[in-house]
């Protein structure tokens, strides 16, 4: 009785989540695509989407995604996990994308864009995007692409800015052409035969394409990833430095790839990353960078 008394408390403890299916009453028709949100017990200081991980082909919900929006709203900020198009676990093994379209870019970043907009239309506060590894890529690409209404596909013009006004991106892919791209991801996003485009390719390596007035970014990774070469990291800094946007760069000597929120796959080092981020957080003058 005891037992089931602390599962019930355990229950009650967790925070509120409703799921809502973001393209319903529009032109899209994939109603897969959810936005479960997290909101914290008081007001929230901040709106962050969360976009886990998995390589373009599948999401690594419960660690980059639960956990991590649980977290956020504990920090009293609402917390809305994606679960954004990706080529699926299916397409890894068949390959059925070399005769059908499936799910490619740029679905993803309309994804993004759309919960953006509806975030934006409801929430008076600043808006951020948080992603993991393919995730991470995704946040950087409504970083710097948020002026190409993605939505106009569907019909859609919104009368809010889609530019996030702040992202992290946490062990990110990033290049689509350096020999440290991370090729799983890249054949997720981009299909079967477009990989063997060299211009798409060009169009969607990150390091490529950051802009003067992209939103401050807090970038993290660890030197021994064995998934994703650090040097996307290291890319990305480069390039954020050049153009002077504001941001907080860490690299942990180690840690590896995929441990997100997850206390059991943290290390010394990267146990330390989300007190860094809120540090980090709290430093932007978010009411100002507000669009």
């Amino acid at each position: 009785m005891r037992t089931i008394k602390l599962f019930i408390f355990f229950l009650l403890a967790l925070p509120l989540s409703a799921q809502e299916r973001i393209w319903e009453g529009t032109s899209c028709t994939h109603s897969h695509v959810t936005l479960t949100e997290y909101l914290p017990e008081g007001e929230a200081k901040a709106a962050v989407i969360v976009c886990p991980g998995g390589s373009y082909h599948w999401h690594d919900v419960e660690n980059e995604g639960t956990k991590v929006a649980q977290w956020l709203s504990s920090e009293d900020i609402a917390a809305y996990v994606l679960k954004y198009r990706v080529a699926g676990k299916v397409e890894f093994g068949i390959k059925y994308r070399t005769f059908l379209r499936g799910h490619r870019y740029p679905d993803m970043l309309c994804d993004l864009q759309r919960a953006i907009q509806l975030l934006r239309e409801r929430y008076e506060g600043p808006v951020g995007v948080m992603g993991f590894s393919a995730g991470g890529h995704l946040v950087m690409s409504g970083a710097e692409f948020f002026d190409t209404n993605f939505l106009s596909q569907y019909g859609i013009v919104p009368e809010v800015s889609l530019r996030p006004d702040f992202a992290a991106t946490i062990y990110p892919v990033v290049s689509m052409t350096d020999k440290s791209a991370h090729k799983r991801s890249r054949l997720g996003l981009l299909g079967e035969w477009s990989v063997l485009s060299p211009s798409l390719r060009d169009s969607l390596s990150l390091e490529k394409h950051v802009r003067e007035d992209t939103p401050p970014v807090f970038l993290l990774n660890c030197a021994d990833d064995p998934i994703v070469n650090s040097h996307n990291s290291e890319l990305l800094d480069s390039a954020l430095s050049a153009r002077h946007v504001p941001h907080l760069y860490i690299q942990y000597p180690s840690g590896g790839h995929g441990f997100g929120a997850e206390p059991s796959k943290q290390n010394e080092y990267t146990q330390k990353w989300q007190q860094a981020f809120i540090d980090w957080l709290w430093t932007l003058n978010l009411e100002n960078r507000k669009q």
